[in-house]
């Protein structure tokens, strides 16, 4: 049992509105209203999951103020109609039941959105310059065009308010909108909008004022702020404490302090290689220079740190973002002290990938996110009937205690001494530390399930799994990494990235990584921090396709220091000794290169011979995870979870 967090757990006030906890999850999209912006069940169960977690503010995902140019999502929740009332109203009735809070977040992309997403028509900006992310020119919002978005904005409040929402929040960072108009490196403008400081905040001071008229001054307004943009040319901290002091005058109820824009994404959504509390100092000064109420997210995951941030007087009240994506009772687990319960977010950032490829959010270690209505409650319906579990990786684990979960009784075989499977490979990188996490939350869990019962280091086999007479067996024993058959490629200075991960195989000299997808860039850098020359070889025309793009800038921004040979469009054919042969993809010239090792990370394939004599076997078998076909965490989890909780022998 860990000790109670006493500030954490403090009620608090944002103006007069009183707050039973420090912790406040703020807005993140999840895409899962409908198309015209109403509430749904779906996004209703997902905010009152959060509420019963225990969170004391929730504040909405970005909430669209303008059907014509202000999408961000294809089913993002909207306050643009008086007919969203309703729906909005049940939202917060959910919400109130558990003594939760909630703001709804109004937004504008401004230029960082695409035409795509708002029926072809050309973005809108205060001036005609691009994001470099979007590569979009936008129309310079006219004078008038400025003053109806205005008029947007507070429209926006009132419909939040007249629904029964306890405040709103001005999304004025991350570089949409009203950032834009705030930042001298998005604004142009030579009109009363922009130029100098006290023009480029007229439409934030402008849109407070509308809301105060109509909504009342009590009414709660925060603003989201970038306190630093991290790009040449944009915001700086000392101009976000003077923006800050600003909106005191202006008379808002918080500052929710944040960073970046996209052009600076990692400092955004953090990927898992940032540490808690990274960029706390931006916080601290803005706290330290205003009398209002400072939110802060700080890429917080445990309660510890949050606890720890309040103590140093960082902010009011803590931000816990992805974490609350996760884990839904992170606030709970907290407040009873079972911190140690808490499903720990990776940063490996599925969550906003998802968004950004037009799905609804999910999430990699929480298969249930996103799918809260269609996975309830578990259903005790198991009588205790065997199935056996092959393998202990993520999948095995998930599926494992979710089917203990449903009362049945579980044997779990791996041949391994440890539970973890791939995990144990995952965290070997620089920086992985929070899948070491993650794994032993895993395996704890599976520990604490007196349902299940552990075989390992121990080979499954028919024989011994027919004698435990299973009605059912589920299949998560893995894959094999890929290795091709080429000339030279079985000689003992050719290993694989798993390997070398895993402790079995060294690297000495000059090393040639063969592949570029996550285990090939992770591997290569840190072999090149052991102070080997690198060479990263790749087919395609770039390195790490199919990488989340954040963390693929995050990686390389690493990678870089090592100043590693990148060979791209470069296929191997073969290994002769200390070289190595590859033929360019564009052109089929041929080219040898130097390579003492050679670290094959060329992706794995299903353990299908293993697994094939389990399948004609026994009946009732189910296929998890990288058994069935290659994937990641997310996949296994999502597999492990999903087929545990609608497993029944009687209707297959």
């Amino acid at each position: 049992m860990n000790q109670p967090f006493n500030k954490l757990f403090q009620p608090g006030k944002i103006g007069k509105l009183s707050l039973k906890n420090k912790i406040v999850m703020p807005a993140m999209g999840v895409s899962l209203a409908e198309t015209n912006g109403e509430a749904n069940d779906d996004i209703i169960q997902y905010y009152t999951e959060r509420a019963r977690g225990g969170v004391g503010l929730i504040i909405t995902e970005v909430t669209r103020i303008d059907d014509q140019y202000g999408a961000a999502t294809y089913k993002q929740l909207a306050v643009t109609d008086p007919k969203q009332i309703p729906q909005l109203q049940r939202l917060a009735d959910a919400v109130h039941k558990y003594d939760t809070k909630i703001f709804v977040q109004l937004h504008h992309p401004g230029r960082e959105t695409t035409s795509q997403l708002i029926g072809g028509r050309q973005i809108v900006a205060p001036s005609a310059i691009a994001d470099k992310t979007v590569k979009e020119v936008p129309h310079a919002l006219t004078t008038e065009e400025v003053q109806q978005l205005i008029k947007a904005f507070i429209k926006g409040a009132v419909i939040a308010k007249t629904a029964g929402i306890d405040g709103v929040e001005l999304h004025a960072a991350h570089g949409y909108l009203l950032n834009q108009f705030l930042s001298p490196y998005s604004n142009h403008r030579e009109d009363q909008y922009g130029g100098n400081f006290t023009n480029r905040l007229r439409i934030l001071k402008e849109i407070i004022a509308g809301i105060q008229q109509l909504c009342g001054t009590d009414y709660p307004i925060s603003v989201r702020l970038s306190a630093k943009e991290f790009i040449t040319g944009g915001l700086q901290l000392t101009d976000t404490v003077k923006i800050a002091k600003a909106l005191e005058k202006y008379g808002v109820s918080a500052i929710n302090v944040s960073s970046g824009v996209y052009e600076s994404a990692p400092t955004i959504v953090e990927p898992g290689s940032y540490a808690q509390g990274w960029k706390k100092e931006l916080a601290q000064t803005i706290k330290a220079n205003i009398n209002l109420p400072v939110i802060a997210v700080n890429n917080i995951k445990t309660p510890e740190v949050a606890e720890q941030l309040l103590t140093e007087n960082v902010c009011d009240f803590i931000g816990v973002a992805r974490a609350t994506l996760a884990d839904p009772n992170w606030a709970h687990k907290a407040a009873i002290g079972q911190s140690d319960q808490i499903t720990p977010c990776i940063g490996c950032l599925l969550c906003f990938g998802a968004l950004q490829s037009g799905k609804h959010i999910i999430c990699a270690v929480n298969p249930r996110l996103g799918r809260e209505r269609e996975f309830t409650k578990l259903k005790p319906d198991g009588k205790q009937q065997i199935v056996a579990v092959i393998g202990g990786g993520p999948g095995g684990m998930e599926a494992a205690k979710t089917l203990a979960r449903r009362k049945f009784k579980v044997i779990l075989y791996d041949q391994q001494p440890q539970l973890g499977g791939t995990l144990n490979l995952a965290d070997k990188p620089l920086l992985k530390d929070k899948i070491t996490l993650f794994n032993q939350h895993l395996i704890n869990q599976v520990k604490a399930e007196s349902n299940i019962e552990l075989h390992l280091n121990e080979q499954a086999t028919i024989a011994k799994i027919e004698a435990h007479h299973p009605a059912g067996v589920f299949i998560a024993n893995g894959a094999q990494p890929i290795v091709p058959d080429l000339p030279g490629i079985h000689q003992k200075h050719v290993i694989t990235a798993e390997d070398y991960l895993a402790g079995k195989a060294q690297v000495s000299g000059q090393v040639a990584v063969i592949g570029s997808g996550m285990t090939g860039l992770e591997t290569a850098e840190k072999i090149a921090s052991e102070d080997h020359p690198v060479t990263i070889v790749e087919m395609q025309a770039k390195l790490g396709i199919g990488i989340n793009p954040t963390i693929l800038m995050d990686l390389m921004g690493r990678l870089k220091q090592y100043q590693p040979q990148i060979m791209t469009n470069k296929r191997l054919t073969g290994i002769r000794g200390s070289q190595i042969d590859v033929m360019d993809t564009t052109n089929q010239q041929s080219q040898t290169l130097s390579a003492d090792t050679v670290v094959l990370a060329l992706g794995v394939t299903p353990n299908a011979q293993q697994s094939e004599p389990f399948k004609q076997h026994f009946n009732h078998v189910r296929m998890i995870g990288d058994a069935q076909q290659a994937g990641r965490i997310a996949e296994a989890m999502r597999d492990g979870y999903s087929k545990a909780y609608v497993f029944a022998t009687d209707r297959d």
